[in-house]
């Protein structure tokens, strides 16, 4: 079998979509365009090397959008695609692939069957998906005057991923190089200029591009459309106080008289929410996935088992709606520490801040509670699956 490596290019700034971050960081139904596009070619069972090229500035963006897939290290790409994509390819080689997919980001939908149509179609050396056009297509001048209409059935709209020869791509990009051209759109158009032969094979139609910030709006309803069944779980930690000098909530490290007791870092927010998140799929508890029987486990920081449940939900194609947490506790106070344990648990997650709830109040001295022995949080979790995937599940 023909070892493939992937591509995917994120360098540009896609100012056309607006928005406070760039646009491979803007998200659709909660979850950041880029991971999209790199976790179907990363659960791809064929493809063994994803490779990401992004802008230098957005490292830690790449980090926080991505936390938990297993990506080659990222590159930085270049002032043009065609650099960026050489960047990439010079990174791959300590890897010599036999075929490389290219795909752009901003292709969210591409499906794990218009994958399986690349690799198959790489073996011609150079082949693309397209879809066939429906406009009528005219071709003007400069003055906007149409100079003749070409013919649909001979016309084909271009998509991503593309798929190559590893060694021939590389080939062409360095004759193109060193020929001063970087004005090819797409790596199709540079294996043309190279006399490389390029097959289409059938592309489809929601692999679609965002662009505009009309793009993102009507992807986002078409995502939420087929997420349409809609769970909610529950959880519930509790941990008693112990030596220490400080607490984890939320993944913040809050300075205290005491410290928590526990197996790992005895964060009773993190906990509760993996439950819940856990509750919603129906998939057993914390205990199940990370048993405090196991070594591995101790000390261990509580935002690997959050990442992990957040990477089920989205494993099956499903995302995080919403997240909300009540803790019960007389000290330490929360309230200076609420919204930087909500940014916390939204990096986590993956998900926006605006989808983070979390509540404070105490038990009235009621209770172990009350004598401030303790600290408990309940937790609840919306998520949203295919409704296809849930019946299956």
């Amino acid at each position: 079998m023909p070892s493939v490596a992937a591509i995917v290019v994120a360098a540009g700034r896609g100012t056309r979509a607006g928005g406070p971050v760039p646009k491979a960081y803007q998200t659709v139904g909660g979850i950041p365009m880029i991971r999209l596009s790199l976790q179907t070619l990363h659960h791809h069972p064929g493809v063994a090397h994803v490779l990401p090229v992004i802008h230098g500035d957005d490292r830690s963006l790449f980090a926080a959008a991505t936390q938990g897939l297993n990506l080659l290290a990222p590159v930085s790409g270049g002032a043009t695609r065609q650099d960026s994509v050489r960047a990439g390819l010079d990174a791959l080689a300590a890897h010599r692939p036999d075929i490389v997919l290219v795909h752009d980001a901003a292709r969210p939908f591409a499906s794990a069957s218009l994958i399986d149509a690349a690799i198959a179609a790489a073996r011609s050396g150079a082949a693309v998906p397209g879809i066939a056009v429906t406009d009528t297509i005219k071709q003007i001048d400069a003055t906007g005057a149409v100079t003749q209409t070409l013919p649909r059935a001979d016309l084909r709209a271009i998509q991503t991923p593309q798929a190559f020869s590893y060694p021939a791509l590389c080939e062409a990009h360095r004759r193109a190089h060193e020929s001063g051209r970087d004005d090819f759109t797409d790596d199709a158009a540079l294996m043309e200029w190279a006399s490389v032969p390029v097959t289409v094979f059938a592309g489809e139609a929601g692999n679609i591009k965002l662009t505009t910030a009309a793009d993102f709006e009507a992807a986002a309803m078409r995502d939420m459309a087929s997420l349409n069944d809609i769970r909610t779980g529950n959880g519930f930690d509790v941990h008693p106080f112990a030596d220490g000098d400080h607490v984890w909530l939320g993944g913040v490290r809050i300075p205290h008289t005491h410290g928590l007791a526990g197996h790992s870092d005895a964060d009773v927010v993190l906990h509760a929410l993996v439950d819940a998140v856990l509750g919603a799929l129906a998939d057993g508890d914390i205990g199940v996935h990370f048993p405090p029987s196991d070594p591995q486990w101790r000390g261990a920081r509580s935002e690997k088992f959050l990442a992990f449940a957040v990477e089920r939900v989205r494993k099956r194609g499903g995302i995080v709606a919403h997240l909300d947490v009540s803790l019960i506790c007389e000290e330490p106070r929360v309230g200076p520490h609420r919204d930087a344990i909500r940014a916390e648990i939204a990096r986590i997650a993956g998900i926006d801040i605006s989808r983070v709830g979390i509540q404070a109040t105490t038990a009235e001295k009621l209770g172990f509670v009350g004598r401030g022995e303790g600290i408990c949080a309940i937790a609840t979790a919306t998520v949203r699956l295919p409704w296809s995937e849930a019946a299956s599940a």
